[in-house]
């Protein structure tokens, strides 16, 4: 049996076969990328909240930040960059910070001498001893003998040194001529010197570096500091007993190999000028006390009592100029200085 192809072909266009179905990969993906979608949305939203406080803490935590973390975390942290620079090392102290703390500032020991260790060097004595923040002092006398007034200039009242008392004296001059010797004032300036300590002492008898401890004992004012025989200004009243005082210190040959400053403040001897004498000495001890405090804080004490250290040279390169400026201010005192060896 015979047939046209061209009907077979176009019965096969009418009835087309049914399109295969859709691949399964097309369905998973549709069903899944919304899950896909919320799950990433739910986990990293909060992720980049805590990151910026961690990132400060770890900066601020840090125990040696780089300049440029420093610099770029000072505008949300302002105080921490001042605390490194509120703990440095380097402190500067000035006169007035010294003067505040007077219990660690060093006090420096003082020797005043006038020719009978009655009059100008016992005022001078009381001041450095009895003042707001005292000073260890001795005192001394130049003469060969100790001359009180009597009742005629041909008639003085002539007493050693180093074994009468003030006390003793005293009582003779008491007994003597009561009138005559208070009118002059012997009486009370005995009654302040036996106040401050036993009696009179001569310079030249003294050994420098020889132990005090019986003036502490006797309870001489001022005598606590210079138990060790040692001091680090002396301050004579009169030209004659500053000669006498360099002389001294010459003849006995330094044994101690210790550097004293010695002045001379020119004072009359009667008893209102010791009272200014004194007041002046005082003013010219607090400034040199105040200058070698200001070093020793600085420079540390490190050789002050040998003269060695940065502390004692730039406290005694200072001195010319602590004497001019206390002279500017007492001129009617005349000064001499001079440094001198133990």
């Amino acid at each position: 049996m015979a047939y046209d192809p061209r009907l077979v072909s176009s019965a096969g266009t009418a009835t087309p076969p049914p399109p295969p179905p859709p691949p399964p990969e097309a369905t998973i993906t549709t069903s899944t990328l919304p899950i896909t979608t919320s799950t990433t949305t739910t986990t990293t939203v909060p992720t980049p909240t805590p990151t910026p406080p961690t990132m400060a803490f770890n900066t601020l935590n840090n125990p040696q930040p780089t300049p440029s973390t420093s610099s770029s975390s000072s505008s949300t942290t302002p105080t921490e960059p001042a605390a490194p620079a509120a703990g440095g090392p380097t402190t500067i102290l000035s006169p007035s910070t010294v003067n505040g703390s007077s219990e660690e500032s060093p006090k420096l020991r003082f020797c005043t001498v006038c020719a009978s260790n009655q009059n100008r060097s016992m005022e001078a004595h009381l001041r450095l001893s009895t003042a707001p923040s005292p000073f260890p002092v001795i005192s001394f006398g130049t003469g060969s003998l100790v001359r009180l007034p009597g009742p005629s200039i041909t008639q003085p009242n002539v007493y050693h040194f180093n074994t009468t008392s003030y006390s003793q004296m005293y009582d003779e001059l008491y007994g003597k001529d009561e009138r005559l010797y208070r009118n002059n004032g012997l009486l009370n300036m005995l009654e302040r010197n036996r106040n401050l300590k036993w009696g009179p002492e001569r310079f030249q008898d003294w050994v420098p570096g020889m132990p005090r401890m019986e003036h502490v004992s006797k309870g001489d004012k001022g005598a606590l500091g210079t138990e060790g025989g040692v001091v680090d200004v002396i301050i004579t009243c009169e030209e004659r007993c500053w000669d006498a005082v360099v002389d001294d210190l010459m003849n006995k040959g330094s044994p101690l190999n210790r550097p004293v400053h010695v002045f001379n403040v020119d004072i009359k001897d009667n008893h209102e000028e010791a009272l200014v004498g004194g007041k002046a000495i005082l003013e010219l001890a607090n400034r040199l006390n105040e200058a070698a405090a200001v070093e020793t804080k600085i420079n540390g004490d490190e050789g002050w009592e040998n003269g060695v250290g940065d502390a004692r040279r730039n406290f005694d390169a200072r001195v010319p100029e602590i004497l001019a400026d206390w002279q500017a201010k007492w001129p009617h005192l005349p000064a001499l200085w001079t440094l001198a060896w133990l």
